[in-house]
């Protein structure tokens, strides 16, 4: 690798890598540590191929979801067994890696900025701002450079999204990443995350409690007919995948539910 070489994004791949490097071993310890990450679908990774893949994942917070993302990728393509034991698969990371985030969360401190270089593809969201839902008829056009780049991102490598966009739990699927699907034909692999929300703050930045174990599950990717499925049929697909769909609420014991709506309204109320 070139000391200067450059990703399509104009990033020096010899930084993202230190960045990487370092980011990785201040975090190891939250999720092999302080708290317990129980992996499932180590194989189904290492199974992918280089490039146009597209990983979709329910949220919890804004970055420690992605940074535990970075973790379990990296640790399984260097051969770790649903654990990311050995931080030694960070020495030489898969740097053609991307992931989706709002524009004005990766704009709000420094840290997220430096974060930003690491991989993230900023996009304007239409649908909210400044931490608030915004109306319909008082919504921007959806800026085509975010939907280019995310081409981009996946004709270089993976790229994760969290179809949501937003961290509170069983909130609809956006429509944007069923035409992204369809548009570039990616493969589609779901992940299930849980366990975020009660170890870190909102932003994911603060540890917040010790000893929780945290959950990261991958599925088998997506069946999708690209041609013919409409948009709405893969919302719903995604929503079932990532366990999402409002069905879901009617299996969960009501205890749970209530629990992540507290956490929930704490975390609008902290935000």
């Amino acid at each position: 690798m070139g000391l200067f070489k450059r990703n399509p994004f104009g990033h020096i791949l010899f930084i993202k890598t230190w960045l990487i490097r370092i980011f990785g071993a201040l975090t190891h310890r939250r999720y092999r540590g302080f708290n317990q990450l129980h992996i499932d679908g180590s194989e189904i990774i290492r199974a992918l191929p280089d490039k146009n893949v597209l990983f979709i994942s329910n949220h919890q917070t804004y970055f420690a979801d992605v940074v535990a993302m970075f973790h379990v990728f990296n640790a399984s393509l260097k051969g770790r067994e649903d654990n990311i034991r050995n931080i030694g698969y960070l020495w030489r990371p898969k740097l053609n890696i991307y992931y989706v985030a709002a524009k004005e969360t990766m704009q709000s401190g420094f840290l997220p900025r430096i974060l930003s270089y690491v991989g993230a593809i900023t996009v304007e969201r239409t649908w909210r701002a400044g931490g608030k839902d915004v109306a319909e008829h008082e919504r921007k056009e959806v800026n085509l450079n975010d939907t280019e780049n995310i081409k981009i991102a996946l004709a270089d490598g993976w790229v994760i999204t969290f179809p949501q966009g937003t961290t509170r739990s069983f909130k609809p699927v956006r429509k944007g990443t069923a035409h992204i699907i369809k548009q570039h034909k990616p493969i589609v692999v779901p992940i299930v995350i849980d366990g975020f929300r009660r170890s870190f703050d909102r932003k994911g930045l603060r540890l917040k409690k010790k000893g929780i174990l945290q959950s990261f599950i991958v599925k088998e990717p997506l069946q999708i007919d690209y041609e013919n499925e409409t948009i709405e049929e893969i919302v719903e697909k995604i929503e079932y995948a990532i366990e999402q769909h409002q069905s879901f609420l009617k299996v969960i014991p009501q205890e749970d539910i209530d629990e992540m709506q507290e956490l929930d309204r704490q975390r609008q109320w902290n935000y």
